[in-house]
């Protein structure tokens, strides 16, 4: 596989991490582009292992009016300081690929410039796209040009042109050669010309090995845009729009329903095509904002990095930040962000030490880079699936409802599993594989044959799902929702999907040596009780909300996980 098949990547918009002026005056370079330099080995924390950062280039405004394609915006620093950037980021394992913003440029772009001074005898007057001496615009310039969006401000290129060609592939040329960069995100790649784009990848294949081509498409056929000719990838819109509402409406058979109309059309399959998966953006509302319940953030990160596709962080989106799209600016969705002020957050932050720990695990599962995808159960609540390559079914489950839910699924082959984000360890009954899944979660189940350190966790437990801020329901009914629940209407997995779950790991029967819970001090706080206490609390929560099933018992008893059970405690 090339290296963007294996990545996790970060996403950087310069302008706005680093608090630039929201307008260039072209003075003096200031060297913002340095205070990012803490941020790379922050994203090696998180397990990512390729940046996309930009725009970088001269603008006037937000970056994708390009002024001059050659030339580090002023206000992030000098070309010296991208490349030593570009440099530091290879020097930690980081690839870097940067915005190509080749459908449009800005007005004070050098061509434009002189279009407007010499009009019909201009030289470049070909290099945009229908210029109409007889228009004008609210710029008077005495003639007009199309555009992007219905915005004077970004003059369409003409991409047809050879001159215009012959620039831009030229200036991709000096990015490879002065900064060393490993590839390009296409900025509005749903309306460059074809014919370009094969040239771009022709230059691609030239430049540098497995310098990645990725195009920013929001509708339509994907496979337009991405083949052996065209571009390696583009942006899953349509998983990312299935993600949410797939959360706010407890639809997982949207989500489902997304990925298996990608796969049928020949995308991210084993070998082929990979997309970008995202959460959200720099153009999007950020996902803690946009989720109704904010403890789906958990689940949804699950599946972001667990279904097939490039996962991607949005910067600061690790630490839960809220950010909101309006239609009179996108200020709030670019922030300006100290990573001092999160300097614990891998610590103390459930939401950051999950990505962290779904960042690493991707990275080290070649199952989860480019395994088969099957589907292996499914209600609207509760979503089960395998990954599977050279021998190696990983299970992944998901759970978007406030409570914990039982789920049955076929062992694959498989005798035993350990639980990547817990260290739970299960064992399968025959044929099938059930486990309770907690409210607001999820859990990677690896083969344990196939278990990265035998014996011990791949990770440190996940704290269990956030406290949901709305008021809940006491009768915990869901509690004991199986993967045939109702809400489904149907019954997911085999016949006897009404069996109590198999114990894990000794194979004891049902009900057999289940401990007797010990007892609690009154007044000590959480962090100060044992693993024992808590597991007893825990219990006892789970008892006032409906009748708890051995499974349920165990699910509580195998968790030892100190950090994990005061969340877990909390989360009622």
């Amino acid at each position: 596989m090339s290296w963007y098949d294996e990545a996790v990547f970060y996403h950087i918009y310069p302008l706005g991490l680093t608090g630039a002026p929201k307008q260039n005056d072209y003075g003096e370079p200031v060297h913002r582009l340095k205070t990012i330099v803490p941020w790379i080995g922050h994203m090696r924390e998180l397990g990512c292992s390729a940046l996309y950062i930009g725009p970088l280039f001269e603008s006037v405004g937000h970056g994708y009016e390009t002024t001059d394609y050659r030339k580090l915006d002023s206000r992030l620093g000098t070309n010296e300081d991208l490349k030593d950037f570009v440099a530091e980021c290879h020097r930690q394992g980081i690839r870097v690929i940067l915005d190509g913003v080749f459908n449009h440029v800005g007005r004070d772009f050098f061509a434009f410039r002189d279009l407007k001074e010499n009009r019909e005898n201009s030289p470049y007057r070909d290099w945009f796209c229908n210029v109409n001496f007889w228009g004008n615009n609210e710029y008077n310039d005495g003639f007009s040009y199309d555009n992007w969006g219905g915005y004077n401000l970004l003059v369409k290129l003409n991409q047809r042109n050879g001159e215009v060609q012959d620039y831009l592939c030229d200036s991709i040329r000096m990015w490879v050669s002065e900064f060393d960069i490993d590839g390009l995100r296409l900025d509005a790649a749903d309306v460059l010309d074809f014919g370009f784009m094969q040239t771009l990848r022709r230059l691609a294949d030239e430049v540098k090995p497995d310098f990645w081509l990725m195009g920013e498409v929001i509708h339509g056929d994907y496979t337009r845009w991405v083949g052996p000719s065209m571009l390696h990838s583009v942006t899953d819109y349509n998983l990312h729009k299935a993600l949410y509402s797939g959360h706010n409406d407890h639809n997982y058979f949207e989500i489902a329903h997304t990925v298996k109309r990608l796969y049928d059309m020949g995308l991210n399959r084993p070998g082929g095509s990979k997309l970008y998966s995202f959460a959200d953006n720099h153009d999007v509302e950020r996902i803690y904002t946009r989720l109704s319940d904010k403890a789906n953030f958990m689940p949804l990160h699950i599946l972001l990095f667990t279904l097939p596709g490039i996962p991607s962080i949005y910067y600061g989106s690790e630490f839960g930040i809220e950010g909101r799209k309006e239609s009179w600016s996108d200020d709030s969705l670019r922030p300006a962000l100290s990573l001092e002020d999160f300097k614990n957050a891998l610590k103390d932050n459930p939401y950051t030490k999950l990505i962290a720990a779904l960042g690493h695990l991707h990275l080290r599962t070649p199952a989860l880079q480019d395994g088969d995808y099957r589907e292996l159960s499914l209600t609207t609540r509760q979503y089960a699936f395998a990954r599977s390559k050279d021998g190696c079914d990983i299970i992944i489950a998901a759970n978007n409802d406030s409570e914990p839910a039982e789920v049955r699924v076929p062992a694959l082959g498989h005798e035993r599993f350990v639980g990547a984000l817990s260290g739970q360890k299960i064992r399968a009954e025959g044929d099938t594989l059930t486990f309770t899944v907690p409210a607001n979660l999820g859990e990677i189940w690896v083969p344990e044959e196939s278990y990265v350190k035998e014996g011990k966790p791949v990770f440190k437990a996940i704290p269990a799902a956030v406290k949901n801020p709305a008021k809940r329901d006491a009768a915990g009914a869901a509690a004991r929702r199986t993967a045939g629940a109702p809400d489904a209407g149907k019954t997911a997995g085999s016949a006897d999907a009404g069996k109590t779950a198999g114990a894990p790991e000794a194979g004891k029967t049902a009900g057999a040596d289940i401990k007797k819970p010990v007892p609690v001090p009154e007044g000590k706080s959480y962090e100060e009780m044992t693993v024992e206490e808590l597991q007893s609390v825990i219990l006892g929560k789970m008892e006032k909300n409906g009748p708890v099933t051995d499974q349920m018992r165990r699910d509580v008893e195998n968790n030892i996980w100190h950090d994990s059970l005061v969340n877990w405690a909390r989360s009622f």
